[in-house]
């Protein structure tokens, strides 16, 4: 399964999704008002966090498609992009609801957040087939988030009506925001702005600590590659699209990708016989299963290229694949403790070439 969160990977199911919007302009009053306060008190997780908002109410803040009022502390939150649940966690928040990006993780929250769900169980929405706009309503929320849904303004407006609806940061592609800016736009949202920066600056100085250790990293050049092939390509990161947990630690990513990028915002495309292109001082593999790494071995020249054969490619395994993926200020902690350890090797021709067991 391709990890993409482009335009071109969510425009194969933009039919199904269109005709799942077209369906919730059916919701009808009556299934609105039937999910009055009075239920809503009883049903669902708890959603008292483990700190409080230090902002005052009515808040205000600017988005994608404009800007949104939260009159009151919000109670009810729920998530609808696909790693909004990690920032929400962090701040002290339990989402009513969250959504399932890929995994299969218990409650669709990964092991770096997971902890923070306490008992709670939040419900586990789906986009495979767009916004579950019933279901959505169903939860009663009073704040719903979406910095990283990829939602269009026609989604965005349906959202609207069921509650207050924040959509991704102004100016960002729909999945690829500035990570910074994300998390700061959903602190505001919750009231807890100062806990967004504190959660910003413990990211940041933990990239500035580790570049500072390996000072070896510096100007070292880089590629990030998605860890099996997919209808024929490699899925390659130009600069700057979900690079920059290369870029903090002092690597530079191998310039000349983009003309592979088939639209912007997106991957480059990497056939067999164009291999060599990801050869670098480091080749990183978000490899996720022993056979999709074999796979990949089997694809093109991959096997011969210089990085392999001189041990400083690294493979991750599928929980450091989905931290590297997720890039919110949780998972970069994680991947800063779980694969700094394996650049270090790398860039010492000292990796392992192998599925890690």
């Amino acid at each position: 399964m391709i990890r993409s969160r482009s335009r071109s990977a969510r425009d194969s199911r933009r039919g199904v999704r269109m005709f799942s919007a077209v369906v919730a302009l059916t919701l009808s009053a009556g299934v609105l008002a039937a999910c009055s306060s009075d239920e809503s008190d009883s049903a669902g997780p708890s959603s008292s966090g483990t700190s409080a908002p230090t902002d005052a109410f009515p808040i205000t803040v600017e988005h994608e498609f404009g800007s949104t009022t939260i009159e009151s502390e919000p109670k009810r939150v729920v998530s609808v992009g696909y790693t909004e649940q990690d920032i929400l966690l962090q701040l002290g928040v339990q989402p009513v609801a969250v959504t399932e990006w890929y995994g299969e993780q218990p409650d669709a929250t990964w092991p770096w957040a997971h902890d923070l769900l306490g008992d709670d169980k939040p419900e586990v929405l789906s986009v495979s087939d767009g916004f579950e706009y019933e279901k959505i309503a169903g939860l009663n929320p009073d704040l719903i988030i979406g910095t990283n849904a990829g939602m269009t303004q026609d989604d965005y407006a349906k959202l609207e009506q069921i509650a207050p609806t924040v959509g991704s940061v102004k100016g960002a592609a729909s999945y690829f925001s500035n990570w910074q800016a994300q998390t700061r736009l959903i602190a505001d949202a919750v009231g807890r702005s100062a806990a967004g920066e504190q959660a910003v600056t413990e990211v940041e100085d933990a990239y500035a600590k580790a570049r500072a250790d390996h000072p070896d990293f510096e100007g070292k050049t880089s590629t990030f590659t998605q860890g099996e092939p997919y209808d024929g390509s490699l899925y390659t990161y130009p600069a700057g699209l979900n690079t920059d947990f290369f870029t903090e630690l002092g690597f530079v990513m191998k310039p000349g990708l983009e003309k592979f990028v088939p639209e912007p915002d997106s991957q480059a495309l990497i056939s067999a016989e164009n291999t060599d292109l990801i050869d670098a001082d480091v080749a990183l593999f978000a490899t996720e299963t022993q056979e999709g790494f074999d796979a990949l071995m089997k694809f093109g020249t991959v096997a011969n290229l210089n990085a392999v054969k001189a041990k400083r490619a690294v493979f991750t395994d599928a929980t450091l694949s989905g931290a590297i993926y997720f890039l919110t200020p949780l998972s970069q902690m994680y991947v800063i403790e779980k694969l700094v350890p394996l650049l270090d090797a790398a860039v010492k021709g000292e990796s392992k070439q192998s599925f890690p067991s």
